[in-house]
């Protein structure tokens, strides 16, 4: 069998998704794993035009900001890209990231963009969390070197392996959720496992087992867990499933709900029909005097810890007036709407998702907030523009669309509309920076803020404050 090819290189940067960069020969080496600063061996794995995929063979110096993961399965999981790189570092990267991006794709001038604010904690900051079953386990590095009889090949119940979607990762500690949130993790596992309860197989649609969606309230230290199995008409299935929220709710003192919902379909989405409900439906989060209510699928900015932080940086950035209208596009909850309202004489949320409009509007309501008004709309219709010019003209605009950004529909409308100010949040500098790159035909950046929501991930989400030219 002929060798692979060892080839020496010094990592000199940090791509956007995680990769260490290095070069040999004037060829570009995409490398996961490594950080700046690591002299390494690596093997090409898969080679394009211009670049190739590597893996680490040997680290033949480690960089001064290498540090070792906390996590047993970091290189495995693909959820902490980072954590093998110093925190310090992390934010360097995360603001160096959004700089390449607006320079690349929108040609404006990276100097604007500030430092990346710092998240405490760094570790234990997710208050939610979706693991799936998966009747395909996929297989460690340990496991597949040794020489030792693999067992239990066909339960899992983790995270998703990004080397093969279709296959899970057993996942028994999870470090950026709640501790307590892992005893709750392996708890199901074993209750599953003991009654032979089968996992979902997303290639032949059987299985009853689908997802575990673990949320955590700060306020509240209390948890919510929904258990989304698929349909059965299998009486033994359906009872597992009603005694195993019930024993949830019993055993786990924090456990303020539990809920089986069902999900008939192919869909890998972590959601579901509620079923059976034990306890408390949802979840209430305290955010700068603003009580919300959470539901079991409803959207909610994933780090509660920072939030504060981040909604009054929005504020902060926005400075918004008494006297001025506000559009919230993609408002979610109202997580930045109803902090917002207070500053401001009307504003309107606008959202897709039932859900999160039902809370948001439940959420105003709770905390006497009278001038928020809350439409579920179709963003990306072809129609928006009509829909939009319905409500009050906006002095201001804030938008947080998902991460691919923008729909050209939604885009076309806001040019229209012509705003006086947007306020622009993304969790995907690419996507934001193309957005950006049309809108600065109309707009003058202002201000540009990262603020590291996501620790030890190549996350980052960045504030643009756009005034009109």
């Amino acid at each position: 069998m002929k060798q692979p090819k060892i080839i020496p290189l010094e990592i000199h940067s940090l791509a956007f998704e995680g990769y260490g960069i290095g070069r040999f020969d004037d060829f570009v080496y995409f490398v996961r794993g490594a950080v700046p600063g690591d002299t390494v061996e690596v093997v090409e794995k898969k080679r394009q035009k211009k670049y190739a995929f590597a893996i680490i063979n040997k680290i033949i110096a480690p960089s001064q900001y290498r540090v070792e993961p906390l996590c047993n399965y970091f290189g495995e999981c693909g959820g902490c890209s980072l954590q093998n790189l110093d925190y310090e570092q992390q934010l360097f990267w995360k603001t160096q990231f959004v700089k390449d991006s607006l320079k690349k794709f929108a040609a404006i001038d990276p100097n604007i963009v500030k430092l990346a604010l710092p998240c405490n904690p760094k570790f234990e900051f997710r208050n939610k969390m979706e693991f799936s079953f998966s009747s395909q386990r996929w297989l460690r590095n340990h496991e597949v070197s040794s020489e030792i009889e693999i067992v239990n090949r066909n339960f899992a119940l983790g995270l998703h392996t990004p080397q093969n979607y279709l296959k899970v990762i057993d996942i028994e500690q999870c470090h950026i959720q709640n501790h307590y949130a892992n005893d709750i993790l392996n708890y199901v596992r074993a209750k599953a496992k003991e009654e032979l309860i089968e996992p979902y197989d997303n290639k032949s649609n059987s299985g009853f087992l689908k997802n575990l969606i673990i949320r955590y309230s700060v306020t509240q230290d209390a948890f919510l867990v929904i258990l989304i199995t698929n349909h059965s008409d299998d009486k033994s299935d359906k009872q597992f499933a009603k005694d195993l929220v019930l024993s949830i709710k019993n055993d786990f003192p924090k456990v303020s709900g539990s809920i089986w919902a069902v999900n008939p379909t192919r869909s890998l989405v972590a959601k579901g029909e509620i079923n059976y409900v034990v306890g408390n439906q949802f979840l209430y989060e305290k955010i700068i005097n603003v009580n919300y209510r959470i539901s079991p699928f409803s959207f909610f900015q994933t780090n509660s810890y920072q939030l504060s932080t981040f909604i009054n940086k929005v504020l902060d950035i926005a400075e918004l007036k008494k006297n001025q209208i506000v559009w919230d596009l993609y408002c979610g909850a109202g997580s930045i709407t109803l902090p917002a309202a207070n500053q401001v004489q009307n504003i309107y949320g606008f959202e897709l998702v039932e859900d999160a409009i039902i809370d948001a509007k439940f959420n105003a309501e709770n905390n006497n907030i009278h001038n928020a008004f809350f439409c579920q709309i179709d963003l990306h219709s072809k129609t928006i523009m009509n829909e939009l010019i319905k409500f009050p003209y906006p002095d201001v605009i804030i938008l947080d669309p998902p991460r691919a950004g923008m729909h050209p529909n939604l885009l076309s409308s806001i040019m229209q509309i012509n705003s006086n100010q947007i306020i622009y949040i993304s969790c995907n500098p690419t996507t934001q920076a193309r957005d950006l790159n049309i809108l600065k035909d109309k707009y003058e950046i202002l201000e540009c803020q990262p603020i590291d929501m996501f620790p030890h991930t190549y996350h980052i989400e960045n504030i643009i404050k756009l005034i009109k030219k």
